[in-house]
């Protein structure tokens, strides 16, 4: 059995090194001669302002090719909502055509309305040519000259392309619609309508290795660097007070409380304690719920390795613009190898915590993140399915997602499980715990859960936020994010800062002889994931255009799961960094 289950990873590791390289190479032999023909493909249509809301081109009532083929699609494509078909267009290498007709058609009464409908919704189209994406818009909506309350409602009939080539490769395209050759579909009545296309061809000297390069340039223009590094300045200084304030504070207050201990110890001994070493007997006692508290860890543990590795294929530059579906396929498949992570991390610290129903423990772990994550998805695949937009996925799509989880989640989840119950690994408490539990003292309500909460995450986001609205911008827009680098840089100083805040919050809360901080300190560490919803709120209202029923249960459904998991990795840290500080302070005293 292990050794099967050791063959099914060691097959997934080597589809997803084989998915990386193929992603990198897909375009190394792209050639050629005068009359070749060169696949385009039609993609999708949508509204503009709706990113998630996109439906098959041929949705609309355009002229259809004479062989209508649909392009397979990875695992990653499907996900990204990616449906290539062949487009009506007949773009040769090199040749040039002047108002080359297309088709002939009489748009019917249905087919007018369907065609205004999406011109008033600002909808734009999506290509590919030689794997080169390309877009436009399918009309324009002007005032009536004479009624300036009334609008007309025009629809583009004549494409001119602009290729550019260099020597056998093709470098570049570009599609604009000609605004003089436009249909009136304002009034509900048959159009005759002839769609034609005109294409030029021009030569360039940018090599074939940089022509996805241009995809990428609005991200890197000097303006847009120049706020990229004010953010990573202003996280800088942030964590530079915060840790110069903390190490300060803490390091002054703790050598205070040593040698105030210290003494104590050698003038009286029956003299009674006060602060943190009061609760010495408690502080390490088991928290309540402690098969949920081991299996937000191990769902925590996981996720915090699915980033890193994200990151790693991010850097050596995997996620290169329009590289479709490359962000989905990793996802996917690293969550799926990483779940024996979960297990290990979860069952461990299970058997240190003394539980002993590790089973349930596994489960809890398996459906921590993936339960709410599953049904998200079934609302939003049922949403889509009714608005029947290519974001709605393939019954085989389902069948492979179910499969990987099947095969590859389960299986590492419970061997991972396996091996962290048989570890030897014992809760290093530097203190003994008493038999029952000290009475917690009467607290004010800015050390409650709730008020802490808010401090805890209130740092961390403010060293993350300029960041979120390009990160925002490029998931829920139409923007183009490549520089990794920085939010790498971004995401180590929100790991420090939670880390940090977390440790400060629970000294304070142990001085205030509250020993229940192996809850708070993971609810503190997590609480970003909570201002980032916040932000999502602020976004979709003041700095977004999106409307709709789709687009909003798409925007809010799916970003509730993405700050979900970031609540459980950044309560992780949080934890981690509170567990570490509170062996090392105990371990430094002398307690009866």
């Amino acid at each position: 059995m292990l050794n099967k289950m050791s063959v099914i990873r060691w097959l997934t590791v080597a589809l997803l090194l084989s998915f990386c390289i193929n992603q990198v190479r897909s375009d190394a032999d792209h050639k050629y001669k005068p009359g070749d023909e060169v696949p385009i493909y039609a993609n999708k249509v949508g509204p503009f302002h709706n990113p998630s809301e996109t439906y098959r081109y041929f949705d609309l009532p355009f002229c259809l090719p004479a062989h209508l083929k649909e392009k397979p699609e990875a695992l990653g494509e499907v996900l990204n909502g990616d449906r290539l078909v062949s487009a009506p267009y007949k773009l040769d290498f090199m040749i040039e055509k002047d108002s080359e007709v297309v088709c002939k058609k009489t748009l019917t009464k249905a087919e007018v309305s369907k065609f205004r409908s999406a011109v008033k919704k600002d909808y734009y189209f999506q290509m590919y040519y030689d794997d080169l994406p390309f877009w436009g818009f399918l009309g324009k909506v002007e005032k009536d000259k004479t009624d300036p309350s009334d609008e007309k409602y025009y629809l583009f009939k004549h494409l001119h392309f602009e290729i550019h080539h260099n020597k056998d490769r093709v470098i570049e395209i570009n599609a604009k619609a000609d605004p003089n050759a436009v249909v009136d579909l304002t009034e509900d009545k048959e159009v005759e309508v002839e769609f034609m296309y005109t294409v030029r061809w021009k030569e360039t000297n940018v090599p074939y290795e940089s022509r996805m390069e241009k995809y990428s340039q609005s991200s890197s223009q000097p303006h847009h660097l120049e706020i990229h590094w004010f953010s990573i300045i202003n996280s800088c200084v942030t964590v530079l007070l915060l840790t110069g304030f903390l190490a300060t504070i803490l390091m002054r207050v703790l050598k205070n409380d040593f040698v105030k201990y210290a003494h104590d110890e050698e003038a009286a001994d029956d003299q009674e304690e006060t602060g943190w070493k009061y609760i010495h007997g408690d502080v390490f006692r088991y928290p309540k719920y402690k098969s949920l508290f081991a299996a937000a860890l191990g769902s925590g543990t996981q996720l915090f390795a699915l980033a890193l590795f994200i990151f790693i294929l991010a850097l050596v530059g995997v996620f290169y613009p329009y590289n479709r579906g490359a962000l989905f396929t990793a996802l996917v498949v690293i969550y799926a190898l990483t779940s024996g992570i979960a297990g290990y991390t979860a069952a461990s610290f299970y058997h240190q915590l003394e539980g002993t129903n590790w089973v349930r423990n596994l489960l809890l772990t398996g459906c921590l993140f993936c339960g709410p994550l599953f049904l998200t998805f079934c609302f939003l695949n049922t949403v889509a399915i009714a608005y029947t937009a290519t974001a709605a996925l393939p019954f085989g799509t389902i069948v492979v997602i179910v499969l990987i989880w099947t095969l590859v989640t389960s299986p590492l989840l419970v061997l991972g499980g396996i091996a962290g119950k048989n570890s030897k690994a014992e809760f290093q408490a530097p203190v003994r715990t008493t038999k029952y539990p000290r009475e917690i003292p009467p607290l004010p309500w800015y050390r409650k859960t709730i008020p802490q909460m808010a401090m805890a995450g209130f740092l961390p986001f403010s060293a993350i936020y300029i960041e979120l609205y390009y990160i925002f911008a490029s998931v829920w827009g139409h923007r183009i994010y490549t520089i990794y680098s920085i939010l790498f840089i971004v995401f180590i100083i929100l790991l420090i800062v939670t880390a940090f805040i977390t440790v400060a919050l629970t000294y304070f809360q142990l001085a205030a002889e509250d020993h229940e901080w192996w809850w708070r300190s993971f609810l503190c560490g997590g609480s970003t994931g909570v201002f980032i919803y916040g932000y999502c709120l602020y976004y979709y209202y003041e700095r977004s255009d999106m409307s709709g029923f789709m687009q909003t249960s798409f925007f809010f459904g799916y970003m509730a799961c993405i700050c979900y998991g970031f609540f459980l990795m950044l309560g992780t840290v949080g934890f981690r960094a509170a567990l570490f500080f509170v062996r090392h302070i105990y371990r430094s005293i002398k307690c009866e």
